[in-house]
């Protein structure tokens, strides 16, 4: 059953599953159809509904006095001369690009075009936070790494694409994790921070310290064919990210982009908007984002837009802030810390499930419970598939007294699967630990990873 605490937000447009992901009691907005996905609740017709949009001035912004007084050279102004002939951005507006100090949370799917496009524009500071390394499921769209890149820090690729691309812009890294004992002093420096993360303790962390040392926070999301945009500073009158999403989705409800997938180029779409708002911050030209959020749906090439106000009732921005300092993010969160590996009576090995089709004596039969999708990149020989999504309905095709081992990608879904089937009274059955991720490790590794 859908979690219909946002309900009518339209599939993809309340941070789609991501918060792509709630208080219980909020209210419909009239007009729109029941989600079949789960985001965060927003908090109610405070919100969103009826609000007004809260700036058409220009936001200020501090810049590098050092800087924005120091001449561009001659190759400078070659550079960027494409800026200087703009009435809008002109010599100063350039200078004021040189001068600022930008911080992106994230050299992933977001931070990549966000990183890059502001990087070709000038931007004299641009601090990179991330502690991940290079995998090659992220070259899909993560620009800023490439094929060489596999395997090395993302902040020390990410610095060495921006220093291809411009020489001129500074590269602060922080090969850290954000939280709460470091995220003031790491934000602290910069003028403007960026969202990029992919996960609801680290956004709740960034939109908790911005507000706390008032810093605009330009916030983007993705997932799967849907993003969403907007610029949170409640210092000058706008929401937060509190204000829209009070409290984060239950543990495991939400799936990431490894679980859910995403178009590759939807990052660059909706990285490029976060670039081209902190740029129109800069140069104090334009209407912000502060007070709405756009949402983007690449499948119907459609952007709508919600209006936003700040929540008097905030803990963090509210009239009455009950949040002081920055929290316990993951416990916030309800991410409790894994605990020692235990033996799992329902689990089984893939070694065990080698056996159970190598011996079909064994009288032992092996299910496959992901999606027709997943399937098509890799299935083990002789497994049929079953997905979770249809098997409360094609349960009954299964004999209740035999015995199955039932496998996903990595374990998750085959025991939802098992708890399923056993509620309708099978008692023989096994979930194969790690999947068929696992399969591929231990067992025949040209069974591709996805």
């Amino acid at each position: 059953m859908p979690y219909t605490g946002s309900a009518g937000i339209p599939a993809g447009e309340l941070e789609r599953r991501h918060h792509a992901g709630r208080d219980a009691g909020a209210p419909r907005i009239a007009g729109q159809r029941r989600c079949h996905v789960v985001y965060p609740t927003v908090r109610s017709v405070n919100a969103v509904v009826n609000a007004v949009v809260l700036i058409s001035s220009p936001i200020q912004v501090r810049c590098d006095k050092y800087r924005l007084n120091m001449e561009l050279s001659n190759d400078e102004v070659r550079r960027y001369s494409r800026h200087l002939i703009l009435p809008e951005v002109g010599m100063a507006g350039q200078k004021r690009i040189r001068s600022a100090r930008v911080l992106c949370v994230g050299a992933g799917g977001l931070g990549s075009p966000i990183a890059m496009y502001l990087a070709a524009a000038g931007v004299g500071t641009l601090g990179i936070v991330d502690f991940d390394a290079v995998d090659s499921s992220n070259l899909q769209r993560q620009l800023l790494h490439g094929t060489e890149d596999v395997g090395r820090p993302k902040t020390e690729s990410a610095r060495d694409t921006l220093r291809r691309l411009n020489p001129n812009v500074e590269v602060i890294l922080h090969d850290v994790r954000l939280g709460r004992d470091n995220a003031l002093d790491i934000l602290s420096p910069y003028d403007i921070v960026v969202d990029g993360t992919d996960n609801f303790p680290t956004r709740y962390l960034t939109n908790d310290a911005c507000v706390l040392l008032k810093k605009p926070n330009i916030y983007g999301s993705i997932f799967r064919f849907e993003g969403q945009a907007s610029v949170f500073a409640p210092h000058l009158g706008g929401p937060c990210y509190r204000c829209l999403f009070p409290e984060p989705p239950p543990p495991g409800t939400v799936p990431s982009c490894a679980e859910g997938g995403v178009l590759g180029v939807l990052p660059g779409i909706i990285g490029c908007i976060q670039a081209t708002e902190i740029l129109k911050l800069v140069l104090q030209q334009g209407t912000s984002l502060m007070g709405r959020l756009l949402l983007f749906n690449a499948l119907d090439m459609k952007f709508r837009e919600l209006k936003l106000r700040r929540d008097p009732q905030c803990p963090i921005c509210g009239d009455h802030p009950t949040f002081k300092e920055l929290i316990d993010y993951d416990q916030f969160c309800g991410i409790v810390p894994e605990p020692e590996p235990m033996t799992n009576p329902d689990e089984v090995t893939v070694q065990d499930m080698k056996k159970a089709l190598d011996n079909p004596g064994l009288g032992i039969k092996v299910i496959d419970v992901r999606e027709a999708d997943e399937y098509e990149i890799a299935k083990v020989d002789g497994v049929p598939l079953l997905p979770l999504s249809q098997i409360n309905e094609r349960f009954t095709e299964l004999d209740p007294n035999q015995q199955y081992y039932l496998h996903c990608k990595a374990g998750v879904r085959s025991l939802k699967a098992l708890n399923f089937l056993r509620q309708q009274g099978f008692k023989y059955l096994k979930s194969v630990k790690g999947g068929i991720t696992a399969w591929s490790e231990e067992i025949d590794s040209k069974v591709p990873r996805y």
